[in-house]
């Protein structure tokens, strides 16, 4: 394999016919180059929505109320009903592998019309009231000020921490919006923290960053609403699938509030825990599917290089006979045209991985340009799938080198040498 004649010998045949050498080339290149491409997209569509989601609690699940579906104990089917504040110490005494418990409600106005107001300067953005735990299922970060915490709960302050959009639109350039109120839906609140989410779910709907929280306790005071609770946020314990919990709570709830057991439409809920695990799915599916239409055009490429080294040997049957009449071993015909084969597919190959990981470098450079709120981010692949897609390209030049090769050697010299071309 190191011989330089041989090399010599194998540059010096390429070269005879330099245009099918190129088509016979570009197959693999274009398989390989595909590769790269398609893995790195589906790389980035991964890391852009798991970056999304990735803070986020995913042994949780989130609750909320629907009309009944069934009539049960002297109610009617089609009821309304709300979840209470007893519920919340209820499903603590009543679940033992309950991590965090946190009940939301969703202001007044939060969905239509301007609701908020400071001097001449109006906002239409979302109200939510909130417990302090709710910050360790939905993480977000303080920009400037703090989070709610227990204080503002049990002294039920006038607070509230805003989405960065909301201080965009409510407070000037430059100006600190810690300290200062903002009139929501009539009542004064002071801006004790502007916050940054860390995901992009929102269960509530809506921007996140549009978004104003404010105690718990406080909005049920303030707006009397009494002691309804809209929103119910759970997380397990490390170990025990949200899914059990999920069941078991719903249960709890149906049992407290006079609703059917078998009534599937009252008790609404989203699990995290499931749509974690339909992401992972479909992102190995992605990355198969890639392998699979790739490694088929790289196949393609393959074959066609199989196939036009079968007409060089047709092209050279005088040759190797004359090879072998003067004594060239069938092990050394087989070399020569082995190493043609690995050495083209190779060639090609490399070209095409590294114009692929090249494509991707500008496209992961321009996507970075853009900002944190795109879905496609970090198009790349692994070294390890790099030194696999050589050690494929490498047995895939043998294997279109071997088929011709064994015919070659199959050739006796005589009939060779009286071969007419």
């Amino acid at each position: 394999m190191f011989d330089l004649d041989l090399w010599k010998e194998i540059i010096d045949a390429l070269k005879k016919n330099r245009m099918r050498s190129f088509m016979t080339a570009f197959g693999v290149f274009w398989g390989i180059f595909m590769l790269i491409i398609m893995s790195g997209a589906g790389r980035a569509l991964e890391n852009g929505i798991m970056d999304g989601i990735k803070a986020f609690a995913s042994n949780s699940a989130f609750f909320w109320t629907e009309r009944t579906s069934k009539p049960y104990e002297g109610f009617q089917r089609g009821r309304r009903w709300n979840y209470k504040n007893a519920d919340i110490q209820y499903i603590r005494a009543n679940l033992n592998d309950l991590e965090y418990l946190s009940p939301r409600l969703f202001g007044p106005n939060s969905y239509g019309g301007d609701n908020t107001i400071r001097g001449i300067k109006t906002g239409a953005f979302n109200i939510y009231g909130d417990y302090p735990d709710y910050f360790k299922i939905d993480p977000w970060t303080p920009v400037k000020g703090r989070l709610l915490n227990e204080i503002d709960i049990l002294q039920n302050r006038k607070v509230c921490t805003i989405g960065e959009r909301v201080a965009e639109v409510m407070f000037d350039e430059g100006e600190d919006p810690i300290g200062e109120y903002l009139k929501i839906n009539g009542v004064y609140f002071q801006v004790v923290g502007v916050i940054h989410p860390e995901t992009r779910i929102n269960i509530g709907g809506g921007e996140k960053n549009e978004a104003i929280l404010i105690p718990f306790s406080t909005m049920q005071r303030t707006y009397n609403m009494g002691d309804v609770v809209h929103f119910f946020s759970v997380t397990s314990v490390p170990g025990v699938p949200v899914s059990k919990i999920e069941e078991r709570l719903k249960e709890l709830l149906k049992g407290r509030h006079h609703i059917a057991p078998d009534d599937l439409q009252a008790v609404g809920s989203f699990n995290i825990e499931v749509e974690w695990k339909k992401f992972n799915s479909l992102f190995n599916g992605i990355q198969i599917l890639t392998w699979i239409v790739g490694t088929g055009t790289l196949l393609a490429g393959i074959i066609g290089v199989s196939n036009i080294m079968m007409v060089i040997i047709r092209e050279r049957t005088q040759e190797i006979g004359i090879q072998r009449a003067i004594g060239a071993t069938p092990g050394k015909v087989m070399l020569h045209i082995v190493a043609e084969s690995v050495f083209l597919t190779v060639l090609a190959g490399y070209i095409g991985l590294a114009l692929g990981v090249g494509l991707l470098e500008a496209l992961n450079m321009a996507l970075e340009a853009g900002g944190d709120e795109v879905f496609f981010r970090r198009p790349e692949i692994s070294f390890r799938m790099a030194i696999s897609a050589l050690t494929v390209l490498i047995f895939s030049g043998v294997f279109a080198g071997m088929i011709p090769a064994r015919r070659a050697v199959r050739i006796k010299p005589i009939d060779a040498i009286r071969e007419e071309k």
